[in-house]
């Protein structure tokens, strides 16, 4: 699989997006210039303006290369989702995530900064990708992998927003746990206390219940 953040594509078109979405995830769309953008691919405004038309057309194309990168990450098989929650699969889930987030790759800064300042585009990412959870969980109940729940709704956004707290927190978890959470070995041990959670629970009743 191809890394969704790769940098392999050296069309001057897709250098210059890189770059955008690099300065754009440090420091937010307002706050950069074409000129700055240029400099950083190492072309001319011209240039620029010749491939996108304006900083309005750059930043709608940084946002579908993105969004485009993130749906690939939701739009994994039922099956496969499924035995990686109820088996060993999550190996090869610790590999997708690992290969589409190497160290470096801007994709996780740029979402988060869409995410919490309602950025209309990430307004829209999020459900987009809410509505391929309900989904995937309608799925999943239909194979007998989870159980239905009491309100689908609140059970997509909840599984939603943890899936998306390991890619914005991402730093953070790394620095409280001592590894990288998106790298296999952290994937593999977060997965493994993730699934525990799940599908045992994390809490004991008072009948001694979990």
């Amino acid at each position: 699989m191809r890394s969704v953040g790769d940098e392999d594509d050296l069309t001057a078109k897709a250098n210059i997006r890189n770059a955008a979405l690099r300065l754009f995830a440090e420091r937010g769309h307002d706050a950069v210039t074409m000129r700055e953008i240029a400099g950083a691919a190492g072309v001319s405004q011209a240039l620029l303006a010749h491939h996108f038309g304006s900083k309005e057309g750059l930043r709608a194309a940084v946002d579908d290369y993105a969004g485009r990168a993130f749906d690939a990450l939701f739009a994994m098989d039922e099956q496969e989702v499924a035995g990686a929650m109820t088996g060993d699969g999550w190996a090869s889930v610790a590999e997708m995530f690992a290969q589409a987030f190497p160290p470096g790759s801007p994709l996780p800064a740029y979402l988060r900064r869409l995410l919490l300042t309602n950025d209309p585009a990430g307004s829209a990412l999020f459900g987009r990708w809410f509505i391929q959870t309900r989904q995937l969980l309608e799925t999943m109940d239909g194979l007998g992998a989870t159980r239905p729940a009491e309100d689908p709704a609140v059970r997509a956004a909840f599984l939603l927003v943890n899936d998306l707290a390991v890619l914005l927190l991402r730093n953070h978890v790394a620095a409280a746990i001592g590894v990288d959470p998106l790298t296999p070995e952290g994937m593999s041990r977060w997965a493994k206390e993730v699934t525990a959670v799940y599908s045992q629970g994390a809490f004991v009743s008072e009948e001694g219940q979990s």
